[in-house]
């Protein structure tokens, strides 16, 4: 059953937690596709991925790239899965894909100090229930520990 795990985030950004899980995820042997909602989006975290700290990097391409598919991480604005991933992170909005079923995670991380994206959130959450999804909730407890 595939899992959707929500990661509300709060006091930290976007490019703290999205390399540091996408760290865990490669660690465990995970393909993994980011599907954020624009071009602009993409770009940044492509070029943050290679330099987000100074004694790592993070193995990925994207979506308009040849060797996407070897990719053990694809940056994406579609819907598609280039890299074969069984993990999903969805950004700024991005929709659950209509194959859902095929991924065993399913990632949403949304800014929690947006009313709209907490309010897409909720919504996405009822649906995910409605639909019989396995979900999660994630919030960082005072010390950034996810709880």
């Amino acid at each position: 059953m595939t899992e959707i795990l929500f990661y509300h985030l709060h006091r930290q950004p976007l490019e703290r937690v999205l390399p540091t899980l996408l760290e865990k995820s490669i660690e465990r042997g995970w393909r993994v596709v980011v599907q954020a909602a624009s071009e602009e989006r993409v770009e940044a975290l492509d070029a943050h991925l290679w330099t987000f700290r100074e004694d790592s990097f993070l193995p990925h391409g994207t979506a308009r790239d040849a060797e996407a598919r070897e990719q053990p991480i694809v940056l994406t604005v579609d819907d598609d899965n280039p890299n074969g991933a069984t993990v999903r992170f969805l950004l700024d909005g991005a929709g659950v894909p209509a194959d859902a079923t095929a991924y065993q995670r399913i990632v949403l991380l949304f800014d929690g100090e947006d009313p709209e994206a907490l309010a897409a959130a909720r919504a996405r959450w009822s649906e995910a229930k409605t639909s019989g999804f396995d979900v999660t909730y994630w919030q960082p407890d005072e010390d950034g520990r996810w709880q």
